[in-house]
């Protein structure tokens, strides 16, 4: 059954006429300006009839079968390493400068320099990493 102009919207509905709005913004069919009265008047839809009013003077874009646009020089291919790799070391790196700017507070106010304890947070989380950066890739090639 075809949706008729009077039937009402859901919510889903009109999220995904937002997604189409936001597209057609980011391909610069429409202006920022425009793309907030649009979107201001798509929350206030009530109908399919009053949604299509929204994009009636777009193209039609299908959000399923975009292509995916990748860089050829993207930072991920050079590095060759997996981004969640990646993320686990930075994220190794902040807890690491936050542990040892701590220390380094806790040793200067106390006159004197306490027992480096950040290398225990530092390493075994390290040498985890470490495995899994060197042989993590591993499984992958045997498979």
């Amino acid at each position: 059954m075809a949706n008729s102009p009077e039937m009402r919207a859901s919510d889903g509905d009109r999220d995904r006429v937002a997604a189409i709005l936001r597209e057609h913004t980011a391909q610069g069919r429409i202006t920022m300006d425009e793309f907030n009265e649009r979107l201001e008047e798509l929350y206030k839809s009530k109908t399919y009839g009053e949604l299509a009013r929204l994009t009636v003077d777009l193209p039609d874009v299908d959000l399923r079968n975009r292509p995916a646009v990748v860089p050829q020089n993207s930072p991920a291919k050079r590095a060759g390493a997996h981004p969640g790799i990646r993320a686990a070391w930075s994220a190794w790196a902040a807890a690491s400068g936050i542990n040892w700017v701590i220390w380094l507070i806790v040793s200067i106010t106390s006159g004197d320099l306490i027992y480096p304890w950040p290398l225990w947070v530092m390493g075994p989380w390290g040498v985890i990493l470490l495995v899994s950066t060197v042989f993590g890739d591993q499984q992958k090639k045997h498979k």
